[in-house]
């Protein structure tokens, strides 16, 4: 059992208010023309919406909780068909297709500890895509105040749904736990990275950065806390 297959069935809920990025990531699969691999998809948040815009999906995660979910919700909307769903690690993806557009959303590369693991994450996600392809995805890097509000403590983000975010900044690490009223309960780590550290990650693993941006309305990035990366295959 994965740290995901333990709130699967809440997942939705708690991440339910998570909709600025969705709307985004659906513009770029239309662009790329399709097909897109989104890596660590989860519960379909954004393969869903997509493959609702025509675009087909191959989506990868390690979680099978998860992806039960995914595929229940792709049936609901009437999306299976455009929707692949494939248990794997990011790192290794099981995709021997080639695509024009790979994508990473909601901060999932974070949960690859080191920069050599996120530096094997970069450069899995390379060997998917087309000459020329794009790589999107976003990460964060927490402000202070962020900190300061949240530290150690347990906040009730939906209704029975709480979480707890417990910072280190000398490991740069976010341990957030999350339970619910019905028992489901994680806690998994994410390790975060500044913004000229991914760029030089990026350009390890032969990527081309092509924008950076400060968040999904396209704002340029001038330091802040989310950083939204679209990358071309170099």
């Amino acid at each position: 059992m994965t740290l995901y297959d333990r709130i699967a069935g809440i997942y939705d809920p708690w991440s339910r208010s998570v909709t600025e990025d969705v709307g985004f990531y659906v513009d770029a699969a239309l662009a790329s023309g399709g097909p897109v691999v989104e890596l660590a998809v989860g519960t379909g948040r954004i393969a869903i919406p997509v493959a609702r815009a025509g675009i087909d999906v191959i989506g990868v995660d390690s979680s099978p909780g998860m992806l039960a979910v995914a595929r229940a919700a792709a049936e609901e909307a009437a999306v299976s068909e455009r929707l692949d769903l494939r248990v794997g690690d990011l790192r290794e993806p099981p995709v021997p297709e080639r695509v024009p557009l790979v994508i990473c959303p909601f901060r999932s590369l974070l949960h690859m500890e080191t920069e050599s693991e996120k530096l094997r994450a970069l450069r899995g996600a390379r060997e998917l895509l087309t000459t020329d392809g794009r790589f999107v995805f976003d990460v964060f890097a927490p402000s202070r105040a962020d900190i300061d509000e949240t530290d150690g403590r347990w906040l009730e983000r939906e209704p029975g749904i709480f979480e707890r975010a417990d910072w280190d900044e000398n490991s740069r690490t976010l341990s957030l736990s999350v339970r619910s009223d019905d028992g489901s309960a994680t806690t998994f780590g994410l390790h975060w990275l500044s913004a000229p550290e991914w760029i030089g990650l990026l350009e390890l693993a032969e990527f081309e950065l092509v924008e950076l941006y400060g968040w999904f309305d396209r704002r340029p990035y001038e330091g802040d806390e989310d950083m939204v990366f679209v990358t071309r295959r170099s």
